[in-house]
């Protein structure tokens, strides 16, 4: 580490270390060091098929046994993946603060899994499928064995509880995310490319509010522009090193 990331390091835990009330934003960053496929950008394809086209409203309609397919796949592939040490230091950080809100935009669990408590699932999660018509939902380890599973209260088809492109979020949770946003006194931002909405708004709604903006990426993101400090490199190393100087 050189000593301009080693300044940045000590200036973001300073912040960090000055907080009572801090709002976490994740991304498929964090997990893609665990092994989860990010399935976005030019390698995005499952099976020789774009997996964003899959995971759409109008793709379970057209092809729902294919789109099920995809999402066995998935949650097939969790089942032997673990939280890495940048999911661990966010447990950490939680410990450390009277009030703390995890906002994370992945389906996959991992947070839950480190021992992360206050966990707002933005785009719902891949241990439950919902019924498209009526409320009942189970967890996906649960489903029956069906290429297309069906609801037992109402018969329709079930569907992974998560949110796919072009559908809203969950008012209640997004009125959880609103709530972090408007209450915290720092946002921390790992691992998101920023470019996805309305996730992608939040630092600057936090900053706009008056919080400060830490920012862990492995590159340059459009939140870099309202960040106090960013700091680039994996997550798994970056976090555990600023929670170690807070420490």
């Amino acid at each position: 580490m050189d000593a301009m990331d080693e300044r940045h390091l000590r200036e973001a835990a300073e912040i960090l270390s000055e907080t009572t009330r801090l709002a976490v934003l994740t991304g498929a960053g964090i997990s893609a060091e665990s092994g989860v496929p990010t399935f976005r950008g030019s390698g995005g394809f499952w099976q020789g098929r774009s997996a964003m086209e899959l995971a759409t409203p109008q793709a379970f309609q057209r092809d729902p046994e294919g789109v099920w397919e995809f999402y066995r796949f998935r949650i097939t592939g969790l089942e032997d993946v673990q939280p890495n040490d940048g999911h661990r230091a966010l447990v950490d950080l939680e410990n450390r603060c009277e009030r703390f809100w995890l906002i994370t935009q992945n389906v996959d669990g991992l947070h839950q899994a480190a021992g992360s408590r206050n966990v707002i699932e933005l785009h719902g999660s891949l241990a439950h499928a919902r019924c498209r018509t009526c409320s009942y939902r189970c967890p996906s380890r649960d489903l029956p064995d069906q290429p297309v599973p069906a609801c037992p209260q109402c018969g329709d088809r079930l569907r992974p509880a998560v949110v796919w492109f072009g559908e809203s979020l969950p008012g209640p949770v997004l009125a959880e995310a609103e709530e972090a946003i408007g209450e915290c006194q720092v946002m921390l931002v790992v691992g998101t490319s920023g470019v996805v909405e309305p996730a992608a708004s939040f630092a600057r709604w936090a900053r706009s509010r008056g919080a400060r903006v830490v920012e862990v990426n492995l590159e340059s993101t459009p939140i870099s522009e309202v960040a106090d400090v960013s700091l680039f490199g994996p997550a798994g190393v970056v976090l555990p090193g600023l929670v170690e100087l807070i420490a």
